[in-house]
């Protein structure tokens, strides 16, 4: 445990090490701060011994000078310290968020279909905004007190060796309390944070999906579930604040014995007339100055151990490694064709396979229909195509090169996709369209609008292209919403299309409209079209008959029909349902 939360701190100062110039000037600072507190308790004996004593205005004049100077040198150097060391903690946090969210776009489809996207969101934002506390505030206080901590045990043992021992003993005594409430500290910071990621994840689902629960009236169950979990994570932090609250308690009582012992051994001493009322005097309040930072980096450590408990569960997220990545001898895919080859793919997202030694070579300008019942590879292999995922066995290649061998963004310029699932953006219509070619001019983005029979709704809408739609479009229809899909990928001008169900959650109408906008989309690529509706892919100049993962069929329409196969009683079961 001791070694993984050094590994932390240690990746932690590598993303302090760009601001290294900030922290120094903080740390230089906080040398201003902790002198200051150290010259203050060193001045009460001659306060004491000499300004009373001789009872002097140049005296009484020169101490109040002196309490505006230091005042005025611990205010600037605290200024300095706060705002030099917060500014770096705030770009350190910046950076680790930036890159755990460049990290987890990185990372498969593999990995998030087995992650719920909710516990991504909140180590990002929920983990990353605990850390962002130690990373700035806490620094502060850590280098702050610290140095007057350590400022003031040197004036004591400076003042008087043997009383400092009575008042030291209990600074080692406290770290054993501190680190034992620390450890569980960080212990159930971890478990609080993962349910919080459950709370993020529920809350993401609920929202996404409120028309399904609004339809089912399943309102009473979502929020059962909900403060099912929520409970739960205030368990946990009940379990955080009880051993934070117990810090301070713990510290008062263990300083209450050292200062009973400088006390009854000081005036002792006094009494004998080893020691001046002046020197007692100004031991005592720099003792009483030396637990003040004692007692604050113990609760400090407290906070610091949340940290690391959010550090450790960011960090798990960045260790988690992108298995779809390019190799360093990586080329561009240039001038494509469309040439699509699948040489022997083996795939499986556990142990079993899904597609099993699939071949199949498609050529530029083809339209390849994929049917099959449910589970039988035809999304696996739009995704294999797509480099969602790797295959476990085989290679496929554009062209003639293989997909695992040129770099992931040229392949993504070859690709265009339409998928069941509608995803539109928060944003304006322009955006949305544009969202496939950032660079398009506005009348480009109007021309592909048109050949998606999409700009005659556009302009009826209150702000035509500028009009935002709402989360996941949710100002549109169904058929309107695939239109909108359709035209971001005719501006992608990509070589190979690939349509997933594109037409599947239609009414006949929008359908029809669809289907004409998906015809100007197909014209002169290379294609792959999943339907369920059968109806909807007669014109393919090849249909592949997925089955178990391998290919059972092959052949136009018409020639499917006369083999009297698997796709005959496909088109017989689902027409004679439709009739």
């Amino acid at each position: 445990m001791v070694t993984q939360t050094g590994q932390v701190y240690r990746r932690l100062l590598t993303y302090s090490r760009p601001y290294t110039r900030r922290i120094m000037l903080a740390m230089f600072a906080s040398l201003g701060v902790a002198g200051t507190d150290v010259a203050i308790a060193k001045l009460v004996q001659p306060l004491i011994d000499y300004v009373l004593a001789k009872q002097t205005m140049e005296l009484v004049n020169m101490a109040a000078m002196v309490v505006i100077a230091l005042a005025a040198v611990k205010g600037i150097s605290r200024y300095v310290q706060e705002y030099f060391i917060k500014t770096a903690g705030q770009m350190v946090v910046q950076d680790l968020r930036n890159d755990v969210f460049g990290h987890a776009l990185d990372l498969s489809m593999g990995y998030y279909a087995k992650t719920p996207s909710g516990n991504v969101v909140s180590r990002i934002l929920n983990d990353i905004g605990m850390l962002q506390k130690s990373a700035a505030d806490e620094l502060v206080a850590v280098l702050r007190e610290g140095l007057t901590l350590i400022g003031m045990i040197s004036l004591l043992f400076y003042n008087d060796w043997r009383l400092a021992i009575v008042a030291f003993v209990v600074l080692p005594v406290a770290v054993l309390p501190a680190s034992y409430i620390g450890r569980r500290i960080k212990k159930y910071v971890r478990k609080s944070l993962s349910n919080m990621g459950t709370l993020t994840a529920i809350l993401q689902e609920s929202f996404s999906g409120i028309k399904v629960v609004k339809a089912f009236g399943t309102e009473g169950m979502e929020k059962e579930k909900f403060q099912t979990e929520n409970r739960s994570y205030y368990q946990r932090v009940k379990k955080v604040i009880r051993y934070d609250a117990a810090t301070a308690p713990i510290m008062e009582i263990l300083a209450s014995f050292g200062a009973a012992g400088v006390l009854w051994y000081g005036l002792q001493r006094v009494m004998n007339g080893e020691l001046s009322q002046g020197q007692l005097l100004s031991f005592i309040t720099a003792m009483g100055m030396m637990y003040g930072p004692m007692k604050r980096l113990i609760k400090t450590n407290n906070v610091i151990q949340r940290a690391v408990g959010a550090a450790e569960r960011v960090f798990e997220l960045l260790d988690n490694p992108v298995d779809i990545s390019d190799i360093p001898e990586a080329v561009e895919l240039r001038n494509v064709r469309g040439q699509v080859c699948f040489e022997a793919v083996d795939f499986g997202y556990d142990a079993d396979l899904i597609l099993s030694d699939f071949s199949v070579a498609v050529a530029p300008g083809e339209t390849v229909a994929l049917v099959g019942s449910s589970g039988a590879g035809k999304s696996t292999l739009v995704g294999l195509l797509a480099r969602f995922y790797d295959p476990n066995r085989g290679r496929i290649t554009i062209d003639g090169q293989d997909i695992a061998h040129v770099t992931q963004e040229s392949l993504k310029q070859q690709i265009a996709l339409v998928d069941q699932e509608t995803f539109l953006f928060h944003d304006t219509l322009l955006n949305n369209i544009r969202y496939s070619n950032p660079e398009a001019s506005e009348a480009e983005v109007r021309k592909v609008a048109q050949m998606a029979f999409a700009d005659d709704f556009i302009m009826e809408m209150p702000d035509g292209y500028a009009t935002v739609i709402g989360d996941r479009g949710v100002r549109l229809s169904g058929g309107q919403r695939q239109r909108i899909c359709i035209a971001r990928a005719i501006l992608r001008d990509a070589p190979i299309l690939l349509l997933d169900e594109a037409t599947s959650a239609l009414d006949t109408e929008s359908e029809t409209i669809v289907q004409r906008a998906l015809a100007n989309l197909m014209q002169h690529r290379t294609t792959f079209v999943i339907a369920h509706r059968l109806s909807t892919i007669i014109h393919a100049d090849r249909i592949l008959v997925l089955d178990k993962g391998r290919i059972a069929e092959s052949g136009t329409h018409q020639q499917l029909l006369e083999a009297n196969g698997l796709y005959k009683r496909l088109c017989d079961a689902q027409f004679g349902e439709q009739n």
